[in-house]
């Protein structure tokens, strides 16, 4: 996170800084994102569960209207880009009220802002698991906007042993909305890009204990399979959402840009893009 009174042209001056929120921002992609912005230039505002400048539970409405209160007040009521970084991995409901609940209320609570900016742009971090199986009612009931009924799904899910389709189905749900709301007239009307990015198995907090499992290290090899360089890095997939959030991107909208080491291209073959 970068202080306001470091706001300053970028090297070569082709671009003014500009003000970021970035979810998750405390560690992951969302932290090295907000890294890489504030070594240009930029201005950026973190928020997660503690040590950023809003600490929110986006799990909650309560966190999600605290982010935006804050978020409208820190940038001065105004955003250029968002960026929806916060999630969490657990085979429980709160992945669905973090992953998806959470996210989409980051990114609809703080559009009106964004329509205030200078060139907005928004993005949000999906996953390669949108590829995963899903349970359709938590997807169908996250596209409904019925929270209740999307978290009592997810429990349900777990209570069959199916635990590790919540995950999916958050992002599965928060990639359907993107490509929904991107082509609206709040949206692409409203000349603000909306994509998502879909990581594969990136070395992160969140990710440390199943790599560090050897059992588990191998389901996830073969689910996510990453021929190109194997797992990534946050700093890898930084300048992707860089770029989907600045001035640069004119065009590219409604997407799920898959930064995975090829998983896509072999879960998928060549008959699907």
């Amino acid at each position: 996170m970068t202080d306001p009174s470091r706001r300053r042209q970028q090297r070569g001056g082709d671009q003014a800084a500009r003000t970021y929120l970035i979810t998750g921002a405390a560690s992951g992609i969302g932290r090295a994102t907000a890294r890489r912005l504030g070594a240009r230039g930029h201005r950026v505002i973190g928020a997660d569960l503690k040590d950023t400048d809003i600490s929110a539970d986006l799990g909650t409405a309560e966190g999600r209207a605290l982010l935006a209160e804050a978020a409208a007040d820190l940038g001065g009521g105004r955003l250029d880009a968002v960026i929806a970084c916060a999630g969490v991995a657990a085979y429980d409901p709160v992945t669905v009220r973090v992953n998806a609940f959470g996210a989409i209320a980051t990114l609809t609570g703080l559009r009106p802002l964004l329509a205030a900016g200078r060139d907005p742009r928004a993005a949000a971090v999906a996953s390669v698991a949108v590829l995963h199986p899903a349970d359709p009612a938590i997807v169908e009931a996250v596209l409904a906007d019925d929270e209740a009924a999307a978290v009592a799904a997810a429990r349900a899910a777990v209570e069959r042993g199916e635990g590790q389709r919540v995950y999916a189905s958050a992002k599965h749900a928060l990639a359907r909305w993107v490509r929904r709301a991107a082509v609206s007239d709040a949206w692409a009307g409203a000349g603000i890009p909306l994509n998502a990015i879909g990581p594969g198995i990136i070395r992160t907090p969140m990710s440390r204990p199943m790599l560090e499992d050897p059992e588990v290290r191998a389901i996830a090899d073969a689910a996510v399979p990453m021929p190109l360089h194997g797992y990534g890095e946050p700093e890898q997939v930084a300048p992707l959402l860089d770029f989907l959030t600045s001035p640069e991107n004119t065009h590219v909208t409604g997407q799920v840009v898959f930064i995975d080491g090829g998983a896509d291209a072999v879960l998928r073959g060549d008959a699907s893009w």
